[in-house]
């Protein structure tokens, strides 16, 4: 994010470097210091991971769907379009969990938890299933299982920045 130069501020300061400065009355760039505390867990990244990959396995479902039902012939081309376009906007949820969760935003906990809890019952169907949707099934509750794990973890709580109950809220 862009902060406005100060009164009186050098404009030929050199731009990118991986790092925004401050101009201070010395005219020495100080690098702006992280408001995060440390590196990203390794499990709030698995969680982004998993929840991005389950968008992305939608979205390559849902292309599928709309492309096949659009020039093959389906039973029901309008169904098939329908399905693919349903199929790509419910990737957007898991997606864009998967964004927050790298970006260490607080609000995107929730998506995702929400998208693991509805990939469940679509595991359990897979699995009823006497086809090659079985594996699927397998794997799709593999992963929302170790998502929601990893999501509920102490660790991937503690550095999005959510409190727990009968924690204390420290002093800034």
């Amino acid at each position: 994010m862009r902060r406005p130069r100060p009164q009186g501020a050098a404009t030929g300061a050199p731009s990118g470097g991986g790092y925004s400065a401050k101009v201070t009355s010395e005219q020495n760039p100080v690098p702006e210091t992280s408001e995060e505390d440390g590196p990203r867990p390794g499990r709030l990244t698995a969680a982004a991971a998993l929840a991005g990959l389950e968008g992305a396995a939608l979205v390559v479902g849902g292309v599928y769907m709309l492309v096949a039902g659009l020039t093959g012939h389906p039973d029901n081309p309008e169904q098939a379009a329908t399905g693919g376009v349903t199929l790509i906007v419910l990737a957007l949820l898991p997606l864009l969990a998967a964004r927050g969760l790298l970006a260490r935003k607080s609000w995107s906990r929730g998506p995702a938890i929400i998208t693991q809890i509805m990939a469940l019952p679509v595991a359990y169907t897979l699995l009823q299933a006497d086809s090659v949707a079985i594996p699927g099934g397998i794997a799709l509750a593999a992963v929302s299982i170790a998502a929601l794990v990893l999501l509920v973890n102490r660790e991937t709580t503690r550095a999005l920045g959510i409190r727990t109950p009968g924690s204390t809220q420290e002093s800034k």
